[in-house]
């Protein structure tokens, strides 16, 4: 358990200025940071990743005794925090918006003793006499008895594509949020993917653009999105979906004016004036730092789970979309989040 006096930062900069501060500087201002404890820092279990499967398996973690560090490299909500609305998870019959789910359960995290710590890359992972050592890209190294990987994935990028790299952020987004839908207002959009992210942010989108187009490769949205959420996107008014398109070019100076795609049904590239472009292409999971420390992973760099979430490295499991096989939806990440706190506390007995 925790040994007095080893805490994160409390926000005790309250009142100070910070001039051009980096977002470690803000995380340290406000106590998501491992300052003051280097060298020393130690848990029971260390969560990397604040996705939902992560956030999930700190509130359990926590609720039920264990000293545990949850580490992210941005912010908590990982992919699900991007999302503007989802509607299918239970007990929301409204919806919830990943930001909101994920701000909820980061207090319920740190409300049951979890540390947060952000942002931080865990970068190594080695075996010690305590444990594992997850080393971090500052050079910190944490030790604890048990590690649960939830570092999701991460997006999809279209940089091959002529204009696509060069307007990032500045008309080409990877996200669909209040932020971007207002940039957008009253314009032509278009959505690149035919997954459950995209046609979310298609719905959010069409209550501000003009007109939404969804590019996908498919013949139909069948195959990869949700029934409910295709029959929405079909009947909708202010949203085309393009079977078989795919993105030629991205064009502006300053920011995206418009965009050139193949239509293969029709034979022809279509050009349209669009405000935004939102590619939401799948993503690869964040597994790298993981083969060193021999956890096998698939041909595809997600990592391979066997009894109850374990890894091929005993202590270490993997929950949420970094799993191979994984369902890829936020009710069941954080199913495995929940889940995999027992397989922890079974290990942490048997050591």
């Amino acid at each position: 358990m925790r040994a007095p006096g080893d805490r994160c930062g409390r926000g005790d900069r309250a009142g100070q200025v910070l001039r051009e501060p980096t977002a470690r500087d803000l995380a340290a201002a406000v106590g998501l940071d491992l300052a003051g404890v280097a060298g020393r820092a130690a848990c029971d279990l260390l969560v990397v990743g604040a996705g939902p499967a992560g956030l999930a398996a700190a509130v359990y973690g926590a609720s039920e005794g264990l000293d545990v560090v949850l580490v992210d490299d941005v912010a908590p909500g990982g992919q699900a925090g991007t999302s503007s609305r989802i509607e299918n998870y239970l007990g929301f019959p409204r919806g919830v918006s990943g930001r909101e789910l994920a701000r909820s359960g980061m207090v319920q995290a740190v409300k049951f003793g979890a540390r947060l710590v952000c942002p931080r890359s865990v970068t190594g992972l080695s075996r010690g006499p305590d444990g594992f050592l997850v080393r971090l890209d500052d050079q910190t190294e944490v030790t604890a008895r048990a590690v649960v990987v939830a570092s999701g994935v991460r997006y999809r990028r279209l940089a091959a594509i002529a204009g696509v790299a060069d307007l990032e952020g500045r008309g080409v987004y990877y996200a669909a949020t209040e932020i971007e839908a207002r940039a957008c207002l009253g314009r032509e959009v278009v959505v690149v993917g035919g997954a459950n992210s995209a046609g979310q942010a298609a719905l959010f989108l069409a209550r501000h653009a003009d007109r939404v187009h969804v590019l996908i490769r498919r013949d139909d949205l069948t195959e990869t999105m949700s029934s409910y959420l295709a029959q929405r996107l079909t009947h909708h008014d202010r949203i085309v979906v393009h079977p078989r398109s795919q993105l030629i070019a991205a064009h502006g100076e300053d920011r995206l004016d418009h965009l050139t795609w193949r239509d293969e049904v029709a034979g022809r590239e279509v050009h349209v004036e669009a405000g935004g472009l939102f590619l939401m292409i799948g993503a690869v999971p964040r597994t790298g730092w993981l083969r060193a420390a021999g956890v096998e992973l698939d041909d595809k760099g997600f990592v391979a789970t066997h009894n109850a979430f374990e890894t091929s490295v005993p202590g270490v499991f993997a929950v949420g979309d970094v799993r191979a096989g994984s369902v890829k939806r936020v009710a069941s990440a954080v199913g495995e989040g929940s889940v995999v706190v027992s397989a922890v506390h079974r290990y942490l007995a048997s050591t």
